[in-house]
Order: structure tokens, then sequence, then C-alpha cells
């Protein structure tokens, strides 16, 4: 009580308008079987996907993390990243390992203290160590706003609402990480065994699981919040005879926009209204997978990814006939426009040319930008800012790749390069950004698309963004396929180091963090 208390006198936020929201996560090594195969994950509360936050948008989260780890085939450490959040102030609580933090040592506990300050919208967070996520250490957030411009468009937005895409290895990912990056010239990202709606799969040859039911009383109007907790794979979605009123992207409230389906690449989300206004009965809903060479795992049928949409009254079988798959006006990512776009047009104060490509020149793969493979120092960067000064760009090593940035600044942001097959999601923390030049359609300098992550792709495609340097921190920049963030495509955004030393609150407890990990042996690592 008197740390949460001191936590928002520090922050100057009157107590009349925040509430301390309280979690406990107790991660282990529990056994789960979404899709019927059974194995070892990195697993919250013995829960997949992990329980879900939430809270209102002037609370103090404070989730409390007990590390019990303890599997020799998987890292026993631990970090979460709140996707989405932004952290103002309090960049220790991020969660990238070696970027805001040193991780969580087995054993050991430690408390993210998170104030919200206003912002609302439909995030989810994950590990952000290795490739960890991917083995299960990953769950929905959603911060409400009592005062949603959106309100009047749906009834019911509640826990039931909310629809998670994902998916899933049998295999656990510090083995195939290690075969992917180390395996042999040429080799392919690894392939998952499954697709899962809401926790639940099937994969070839394995048990018909009973598909995800989502529950809805004709005449209703549903807020759903969907999201890709995703490792690689993204996903086309749609729901048989309904249609998708988007209301929000990525925590961003936008106007609404109405298609049939949608692609939603690896941690995006979105916010869509859908009227419940068809016949009684149960329809499909369809989301199949899009992964290069998918083939390499015979497990896996990126087709058979459903879930049953299930009116009140309806019987309890599945939909009737093949699930039709998503069809229909499919969404383009600049047809979707901000309810309240900031001001971002004109000569930006700073751009950044980020050239990125695969490596195909030795045995090992990595990815880089720019001609740089990131990879993670011993000695955080925030850490480094913070204790040791670091404040220019020579005061980090190449292999970081931190370039600096000036509180106040109009930073734009130029992706491009070689995409070997892929649709690349560009994920910037600390920020939601202005999408100025989208995969395809026009430029947009007044109103385009705000999100947090970005697909940049196939065929080559530039993507522009543009965002307001105005949230003192070191910012990764990273590929939200995991697989390629461990092979190095990133870089750090270190926004006013000057401003971080000045503003951040800096807990003891994140203090001591790295000498206790620093102290384990390798295999505790």
């Amino acid at each position: 009580m008197l740390r949460s208390l001191a936590f928002k006198l520090a922050l100057l936020i009157p107590a009349i308008l925040a509430a301390d929201v309280n979690y406990t996560f107790n991660v282990t090594n529990a056994r789960v079987s979404p899709d019927g195969f059974s194995r070892v994950g990195c697993i919250v509360n013995n829960q997949f996907p992990a329980p879900l936050v939430k809270a209102t948008k002037n609370d103090v989260l404070h989730i409390a993390n007990n590390n019990r780890l303890n599997n020799p085939t998987m890292r026993n450490s631990h970090t979460i990243h709140w996707h989405g959040l932004f952290q103002y102030r309090t960049s220790s609580e991020d969660g990238p390992a070696f970027v805001n933090q040193c991780p969580i040592a087995p054993g050991h506990s430690y408390t993210y203290d998170i104030p919200l300050n206003g912002q609302a919208g439909t995030f989810w967070y994950h590990s952000h160590l290795e490739s960890q996520y991917i083995d299960g250490l990953k769950g929905p957030l959603v911060i409400y706003d009592p005062n949603d411009p959106h309100k009047a468009l749906y009834d019911v937005d509640d826990d039931n609402t909310i629809i998670t895409l994902s998916d899933w290895y049998h295999l656990p990912t510090s083995g195939i990480e290690n075969t992917y990056l180390h395996g042999g010239h040429g080799n392919h990202e690894p392939i998952p065994d499954s697709g899962l709606i809401n926790g639940v799969g099937r994969y070839k040859g394995g048990p018909s699981v009973p598909w995800a039911r989502i529950n809805v009383k004709q005449g209703k109007r549903y807020r759903f919040r969907l999201i890709n907790i995703s490792g690689y794979a993204h996903f086309t979605f749609g729901i048989q005879k309904h249609q998708l009123t988007i209301i929000e992207v990525d925590g961003i409230s936008h106007k609404p926009f109405t298609v049939d389906q949608l692609d939603i690449f690896t941690a995006q989300r979105y916010s869509f209204v859908l009227s419940a206004n068809q016949p009684v009965g149960n329809y499909w809903i369809d989301a199949p997978m899009t992964l290069q060479h998918s083939s390499d795992n015979k497990n896996l049928d990126t087709d058979n990814v459903h879930a049953v949409l299930h009116y009140a009254g309806a019987s309890n079988a599945d939909p009737s006939g093949k699930p039709p798959g998503p069809k229909g006006k499919l969404l383009q990512e600049y047809q979707l426009h901000p309810l309240d776009p900031p001001k971002i047009s004109g000569k930006p104060d700073h751009v950044f040319d980020l050239n990125f490509q695969r490596d195909n020149s030795g045995k090992d793969v990595f990815w880089e930008i720019n001609g740089i493979k990131y990879e993670a120092p011993v000695m955080p960067t925030l850490n480094k800012i913070i204790f040791n000064g670091a404040t220019k760009a020579a005061d980090f090593g190449t292999a970081e790749h931190t370039l600096i940035i000036k509180q106040g600044d109009l930073i734009e942001v130029i992706l491009h390069g070689s995409a070997n097959g892929h649709v690349h999601p560009f994920h910037l923390h600390g920020h939601a950004f202005s999408v100025v030049q989208s995969q395809q359609g026009p430029r947009n300098e007044i109103n385009p698309p705000q999100r947090d992550v970005v697909g940049v792709g196939a065929g080559g495609g530039t993507v522009v963004f543009r965002f307001r340097a105005d949230n003192p921190g070191p910012w990764f920049l990273h590929c939200h396929i995991d697989w390629h963030l461990v092979a190095g495509l990133a870089v750090v955004f270190a926004e006013d180091p000057k401003a971080m030393r000045a503003n951040q609150i800096i807990k003891p407890e994140w203090a001591k963090l790295c000498d206790i990990y620093n102290a384990l042996p390798d295999s505790q690592k």
C-alpha cells in the first residue's frame, strides 16, 4: 500500500482519479495442450492464453511476477512487455530484456508498476526475452474508457468479447531458435504446428478439439477486441454472414469503417463492432494463416483455424457445411482515419531511412538494418543512460544500434528493404505513430491511420511513419516476427537521454535486477 501510494505521489496522479489494480503472476513450466498435443510451456497462473489484465484508463497497474521457471529446455529468467502502453516516465517498466531491464531471475520476484495516464484501448502482454513468449507467456490487456467516444455504437464490451489469435509450437522455442539461427545456410523460420483462436486449435492427425465458442444474443451489438498474439503468423479474419465495423486500431480510436474481412499481422489489434442481426444459428469464424514455407511442418493446416459464433437459442452443434473462409471487402490500412489525428504534416525534424535485409553470406542466419545486426548488450540501454551517463551515439556499441532523438522533434521513419517474402510487422515501443505511407494507397500527412505495429513487406514496398518525440526513454523498434528479432532485426531509439535522467522514476528493486541476473549460472538464465 505504501509503495503504490508513493508511486502515485511521485507521478502527481490525483488519488480521486486513479485506482490501484493489483495482479499476481506465478510464472511456471506448466503443461498445456491447446490443440490436443500436451507439452510443457512458459505459463502464467496455469492458464493459456495468460490471464486477462484489465483496468480503467486512469488506474495504476501493479503486477507482481513470481518467477518459478525451472525447465532445463527453456529460458528460466523472464521479462514482460506491456505491448502498446506508452510508459510515460516509467520506461523501466516496459519490459524488453537488455533495453529497459535485466531479466527477472528464477526464484525471484519483481512488481511492474504502471500508471496508465489516461491511455485506453486494446493491448496485450508477453515475455520480451529472446523467443520465450512463443512458449506461452502472453495474454490480453484491456484498458477501458468510461467515456469511450464510440460507446453509443455497441451494447456489450466485456471479458467474453476478447478474441486472441495465435500460432502454436509443439517443441520448446530455445531449441528451434538455435537451429534456425545456427543450423546452416538458408535455414527457414520455424513453422508452427497449429493456429489457435482463444487458445484452441487443431493440427493434422491430432484430436478434434472442440472449437472455441463465442456467444451472442440476437439483436445485440458487440465490441470485439481482436489481438494477434502470434510469434510468426498473420491471419485473415472474417465471420460468416457478418460485417466488421472497425473502431479502434492498436489502442487508438478511429472513425468507424466497415469491412467483411481484415488482415491482422503479429502484435496488431483491432476493435470492431458486430451486429448480431442474423437468424439464430451457428456461424463460422475463420482465420486462415499466412506464413512462408508453411509446408515445412506437416502438422500445420493453415486453413484449419476456426471458431464458432453461437447465437443464444441455437443448437450446440458446429455450423453446417464447410467453413467458407473470409470473403468480401478486405480492409486496406490506408482507409483508416483516427478520430483525433495528431499534427504531423510538413517537414520532419529528423528522418531515419532504415533499409533491412537478411544476410545470407555465412552459415548463421541474421537480419540487419543499414548493415547492422542488433545484438543485446550486457548492460541494458536504460541502465547505461541512467547510471553511466550515456548520451550520444558513440556511447553505445555498434551492435546496440542506438539512434539518438531529441525531445519535441517530429520524427519520420522510412522502412524498406528485402522482405524475403514476408510482411514484417514493425513495432515501436513508447509511441503510437502515424502511417503516412502504407503498403497500399496514397501518401497522407493529414489524417493517416495511427497505430504501433505496421506491416512492411512482400514485394519490396516502402512504409513511412511519423511520430512526435514527446516521451523520453529507450524505445525498441523491431520486427515482431520473433524469429527475426532474435536474428537482429531491430534498432533502439534513445529519446532524449538527458531528459531520461531527469524524469524517469527508477525503483530500487529495478536497479537490483541486473546484479541478481548477472550472478546466475548460464544454465539458469
